[in-house]
C-alpha cells in the first residue's frame, strides 16, 4: 500500500482502531480499515498481521511500543519482514529507517505545550514521515495549525465521545485514532 492509498482509504472511513492486544479481534470485527498496534509483542504480531491482510485491513505498530521487537534497523526489517503495512514512531531515525524499508511511517508527536509545540515545527522540516499523529488529538487549533502543511494529520489521544471525533475532523485531521471501541463504529 502507498500513502497515497491510505489517505484515499482514509478519506473514506477515518477512523483507525488504536488497540492493545486485548483490543485487536474486537478491531477485526469493526469497520475500521486501519489498525494501529500499540503494544504488539514478538510473540502475536505475526497471526495478527495476516490476521488483519485477511480481513482486508493494513496494520501498523508502534515500534517504540512494541515488545520484543528491537527499537533499531533490525526491529524495521523484521516487521516489514511480516508485512506490516507501517509504523508509527516517535523516533526520526525509526521512521527514516522504515520509509527506506518501503514502510509508510507515521511519526506521533505530543502538543503537551509551547516548547512541545515548537518542537514539532522544527521536526516537520527534517520530517520524512508519510503522516503526523498529534495527540492529544483533542486540541483543534493545534491540528488545524498543522493540518495545511504537506505532511497528512492523524488526530490521537484523549478522544472520548463521536463529538471529539468531528471536531478533529472538522479541524483539517485527515483521521483519528482512537482505543475507544465504540468510536470504531462511528459514521
Amino acid at each position: 500500500m502507498t500513502p497515497q492509498e491510505l489517505i484515499a482509504q482514509l478519506e473514506i472511513n477515518p477512523i483507525i482502531a488504536a488497540v492493545h492486544d486485548h483490543q485487536f479481534e474486537a478491531a477485526l470485527a469493526s469497520p475500521a480499515d486501519v489498525i494501529f498496534c500499540l503494544k504488539a509483542s514478538i510473540l502475536k504480531i505475526a497471526e495478527q498481521v495476516k490476521a488483519a491482510h485477511a480481513q482486508g485491513k493494513c496494520i501498523f505498530v508502534h515500534i517504540d511500543l512494541a515488545d520484543g521487537v528491537g527499537k533499531d534497523r533490525a526491529g524495521i526489517e523484521y516487521l516489514a519482514s511480516l508485512g506490516v503495512d507501517g509504523i508509527i514512531s516517535t523516533r526520526t531515525q525509526l521512521v527514516r529507517q522504515a520509509k527506506e524499508k518501503g514502510l509508510i511511517a507515521v511519526q506521533r508527536f505530543f502538543a503537551l505545550d509551547s516548547k512541545g509545540i515548537e518542537s514539532i515545527s522544527e521536526n516537520l522540516e527534517n520530517c520524512s514521515s508519510d503522516f503526523i499523529e498529534i495527540m492529544p488529538g483533542v486540541i483543534g487549533k493545534i491540528i488545524s495549525r498543522f493540518s495545511g502543511g504537506r505532511t497528512p494529520v492523524i488526530a490521537g489521544g484523549l478522544i472520548e465521545t463521536k463529538k471529539e471525533v468531528f471536531s478533529a475532523l472538522e479541524c483539517g485531521a485527515l483521521a483519528v485514532s482512537t482505543g475507544k471501541c465504540d468510536l470504531w463504529y462511528t459514521e
